[in-house]
C-alpha cells in the first residue's frame, strides 16, 4: 500500500508494533529530546514516538502532537519506502542503468516497460485548495509559536525545525530543489535558514542575491514518507526530489501551488511555512546547535526568512527529529541513501563491490569500501575517485578492503584492515573540501583526508613475502557439525 500522508505512515508503524503514544504532558524544551535520545540509542533504534500533549515554552499544551523517530529503524525505513529490503530500490536503479538494447524487434519491445518507468512518476500539481491549506494564517494571524518546535540540547540557540522539506527554485534553470536543512525560529514571523555552502538551496540564494531579487522559500512539514526521505537524499543537481519520491513510491507525488509564491508544495503536508528572503538585509546569527557530530556547531550568520503565510491541515501532526551523538534516527535515513545509491556510485567506480558508512562515522568521517582488486594500486585509484565524487568528496577516512570482506560488519573490516596494513606503506593523505561541521579541520570546510589500503598486497606494491591465507574450517567438517549440532546440547 502506498503511503500518501504522515498519518498513514504513523498508522502503518503502529500496525507493525513500533509506535509508542505518550499522553503524559512533556515539554518541547529538552524533555522530548531527552526521551527520544534514550529511545534512539536502544537496540535496533527503538520505537517511533508520538507525543500527544507537548507542552510549549509558555506552559500551554499544544493541540498539535509531535512525532519523532519515525524513520529510526531498518523496518520503518523499509516501510517508508515500500520495500522489503532497502537494496530493492538500488536493484531497480541498477536494472534501469543496465539498458543494453537487445537485438530483434521483440527484444526491443521488451525494454519498453523499463524505459517507461523512468518517466511515469513526475509530480502532479492539482488545482484549488489542498489538505495542507485547510487552515490559512496570513498577516497578523501568522504565529510560529503555534508550532510545537523543539529545543533539543541545552546550548542550542533556540527552537528548531529539524525535519523540514525546504523548497526553492533555481532562478536560471527553473528547476526545483528540496533540501533538509535545520531552521531556527527567531520570533513569531521570522526564521533563520541554515543552509551550508555546499547545499543547492544556498546556491539558489547566492544567485538571487547577486541579482538583487527576493527569494521565495516554502518549508513543508510532513507529507508522504518517501518525499520526506527524498529531501535528505544527495541527488545530483537538477534532479527533482519529488520526481525521485514518485519513483520510490511508484506513484506520483501530488503538489499544490503555494498561496504567496509560485512554488509548489506537497498537497498532503501537515504544515507549510511560506516565506521570502530579502538579499538586501543583513544576515542573522543562527545557532549554536547540537549537531549530528555529537558536538555543537558554532553560531554563524545565515539568511532571515520572513514568513508570508502558514497553512496546515485542520488536525496536523508536527514531525521532528533529533541529532547528536550516534546512533540516532538520522543513521537510518543515511543508511537508506547508502543502499539506494550504490548502483550510481558503481557507474563511476565500477570496481566497488559494496560500501558502508558506520554510525560512529557520522556519514562523512568514515567509509568502508570493498573492491574487486584486479591490479596493483587500485585501492588508491578508488580513494581518489571517491574524493572526486559528489558528497563523497567530504569523506575524512576511507578504508579499502578486498571483495570478500563484509563491509557491513565494522568489526570484520577493522580486524582485516589492522592485520593487512603497514602504516607507512598503506596510508595515503590528501587535501580538499571537508564537511562544514568538521570542527577539527585545518580551516573551515578545508582540510586533510586519509585513505587506508587494507587490501592484500601484491609484489608490485612493495610486498615480496608470502601473503598468508585466512583461517577457515573446511566445508565438509562444517556440514558434519551442522548435522549433529542439535544433539550437542549447546
Amino acid at each position: 500500500m502506498t503511503l500518501d500522508t504522515l498519518q498513514q505512515f504513523i498508522d502503518a508503524i503502529d500496525r507493525i508494533g513500533e509506535l509508542v503514544r505518550i499522553d503524559r504532558p512533556v515539554r518541547t524544551q529538552l524533555e522530548v529530546a531527552e526521551i527520544a535520545d534514550r529511545v534512539m540509542k536502544s537496540p535496533n533504534g527503538g520505537p517511533a514516538l508520538l507525543f500527544t500533549r507537548p507542552v510549549q515554552d509558555d506552559g500551554r499544551v499544544s493541540s498539535i502532537p509531535v512525532a519523532i523517530n519515525l524513520f529510526g529503524s531498518r523496518r520503518r525505513m523499509q516501510l517508508a519506502l515500500g520495500v522489503d529490503r532497502l537494496d530493492d530500490v538500488g536493484d531497480r536503479i541498477a536494472a534501469m542503468l543496465d539498458l543494453k538494447m537487445p537485438a530483434g524487434i521483440m527484444g526491443k519491445l521488451s525494454m519498453l516497460p523499463r524505459l517507461a518507468e523512468m518517466a511515469k512518476f513526475p509530480p502532479r500539481t492539482k488545482g484549488g485548495r489542498a489538505p495542507c491549506q485547510e487552515v490559512v494564517l496570513r498577516g497578523d494571524e501568522i504565529d510560529l509559536d503555534l508550532i510545537p518546535m523543539l529545543k533539543t540540547w541545552p546550548g542550542d540557540g533556540g527552537n528548531y525545525l529539524t525535519l523540514p522539506m525546504v523548497i526553492t527554485r533555481d532562478p536560471g534553470r527553473g528547476t526545483r530543489n528540496v533540501g533538509m536543512y535545520r531552521v531556527q525560529q527567531l520570533g513569531k514571523r521570522d526564521l533563520a535558514m541554515h543552509w551550508q555552502r555546499h547545499k543547492t538551496g544556498a546556491a539558489h540564494w547566492r544567485e538571487l542575491a547577486q541579482r538583487g531579487e527576493k527569494m521565495p522559500v516554502a518549508i513543508a512539514l510532513g507529507g508522504d514518507p518517501a518525499s520526506i526521505y527524498s529531501g535528505s537524499a544527495p541527488l545530483p543537481p537538477g534532479i527533482d526530489e519529488f520526481l525521485f519520491a514518485g519513483f520510490l513510491r511508484k506513484e506520483p507525488v501530488e503538489l499544490v501551488k503555494a498561496l504567496t509564491s509560485d512554488l509548489e508544495v506537497p498537497a498532503e503536508a501537515e504544515i507549510v511555512i511560506e516565506g521570502e528572503i530579502d538579499p538586501s538585509e543583513e544576515l542573522v546569527l543562527e545557532g549554536p546547535f547540537g549537531d549530528h557530530t555529537g558536538f555543537y556547531s558554532l553560531a554563524d550568520y545565515y539568511p532571515r526568512v520572513h514568513v508570508t503565510a502558514i497553512t496546515m491541515k485542520r488536525n496536523p501532526i508536527y514531525p521532528a527529529t533529533l541529532v547528536g551523538r550516534p546512533p540516532m534516527e538520522d543513521y537510518w535515513l543515511g543508511h537508506a541513501t547508502e543502499r539506494i545509491f550504490l548502483p550510481l556510485l558503481k557507474l563511476t567506480v565500477p570496481e566497488i563491490v559494496d560500501y558502508h558508512m558506520p554510525a560512529v562515522g557520522i556519514f562523512h568521517n568514515l567509509v568502508f569500501v570493498s573492491i574487486d582488486k584486479q591490479y596493483p594500486g587500485q585501492a588508491y585509484k578508488v580513494m581518489h575517485a571517491l574524493w572526486g565524487t559528489g558528497l563523497m568528496s567530504l569523506s575524512k577516512v576511507l578504508v579499502i578492503v578486498d571483495k570478500d570482506v563484509d563491509v557491513q560488519d565494522p568489526d570484520q573490516v577493522w580486524w582485516v584492515a589492522l592485520n593487512n596494513i603497514d602504516p607507512r606503506r598503506d596510508i595515503e593523505f590528501a587535501r580538499g573540501p571537508v564537511d562544514v561541521l568538521d570542527h577539527a579541520s585545518q580551516e573551515f570546510t578545508f582540510g586533510s583526508k586519509m585513505g587506508i589500503d587494507a587490501t592484500r598486497k601484491w609484489p608490485e606494491e612493495g610486498f615480496h613475502r608470502e601473503w598468508p591465507e585466512m583461517i577457515r574450517m573446511d566445508e565438509e567438517t562444517r556440514r558434519r557439525i551442522d548435522e549433529m549440532w542439535g544433539e550437542l546440547g549447546l
